[in-house]
């Protein structure tokens, strides 16, 4: 079973109001935006890379989904398996470094045993508000949280830094060598809380770039009900990637992904890389000529050899 076909499974299950359907990346319950990622030793990061990174890319990942909806942090609570003293260490290191950068609170959690040699499975709860803002049942459609579903026939599509850094830095970290600040991409990544907050009141639709820059835009418009076009030639590649294709399938960027009406001038730096019209389904060109559709759009759970967030790709 693939996740597009458990989530559609899940769909079919009495769904809290502000689970918005299973559509969107957070949840609101109480006036507080919810949002929870695991993160798979083997799938999400590979079993060499240092503790305090995984224990960085856990807590950013899920701050990336709050700044997505121009949220404030309220704090985060943890699930981890005890394994191994030295690596248990590293990562509370890593811990206290990505908190400290964030001004982030540990809430609680809840910590489990493993067996030696079992792979990790690490969980983060992370919850925050929206300025200014009360939530009630009718999340997303306040404009300074907007929802991945927003999107309007003639908005632009764009993205917030570059794209496929992360996919480049994991194959370097699987090579040993290459590029740092590439490899910082893929370990550290950065979650957008300052450009999802000036966003947030402008834009019609967000979402962050986790799985694949092709296959969350298609994500964002099958969720609005409408057809997207990307132009690979338009995305914004980083310093030593140059291949826009495999950048657009990695995923693990952890960029914001967001739909503005026509005209928009962003007050962070991003680029237009897409627009949206009538229809649906996703369609690729390349200096204004049509690209055939990859067989991967990016990294879906169920499915093997999906981009940069497998290591086993």
């Amino acid at each position: 079973m693939t996740e597009s076909d458990f989530i559609a499974r899940l769909r079919t299950l009495p769904l809290h109001p502000g689970a918005r359907g299973l559509a969107d990346d957070v949840a609101v319950v109480g006036g507080l935006i919810v949002t929870s990622d695991t993160l798979v030793e083997g799938v999400h990061f590979l079993p060499g890379d240092p503790a305090a990174d995984v224990a960085w890319k856990l807590v950013a990942t899920n701050l990336s989904d709050l700044a997505a909806k121009g949220a404030a942090v309220e704090g985060v609570m943890l699930n981890y398996p005890l394994r191994d003293a030295d690596w248990d260490a590293a990562f509370l290191d890593g811990l206290a470094a990505v908190l400290g950068a964030y001004d982030v609170a540990l809430i609680g959690g809840d910590t489990v045993s493993l067996p030696a040699g079992a792979p990790r499975v690490l969980t983060l709860t992370a919850f925050g508000t929206a300025f200014g803002t009360a939530f009630g049942t009718e999340f997303g459609r306040d404009a300074r949280a907007p929802a991945r579903s927003g999107a309007r026939v003639g908005d632009a599509l764009w993205v917030t830094g570059t794209i496929g850094g992360a996919g480049a830095g994991l194959a370097i970290a699987r090579a040993g060598t290459g590029d740092a600040a590439l490899l910082a991409r893929y370990r550290r990544p950065v979650p957008r809380l300052a450009e999802g907050r000036a966003l947030a009141p402008l834009v019609h639709a967000m979402m962050d770039v986790s799985d694949g820059l092709l296959i969350d835009a298609a994500r964002m418009a099958a969720a609005s009900g409408v057809a997207v076009t990307v132009a690979l030639d338009a995305v914004p590649l980083p310093a030593g990637v140059d291949d826009a294709l495999a950048a657009a399938t990695a995923g693990d960027d952890y960029e914001l992904l967001f739909a503005a009406p026509p005209g928009f001038v962003p007050p962070v730096p991003a680029t237009r890389v897409g627009a949206f019209a009538a229809g649906e389904g996703l369609a690729l060109t390349r200096d204004g000529a049509a690209v055939p559709l990859p067989r991967q759009l990016g990294f879906q759970h169920g499915l093997s050899g999906m981009g940069c967030a497998d290591p086993r790709a």
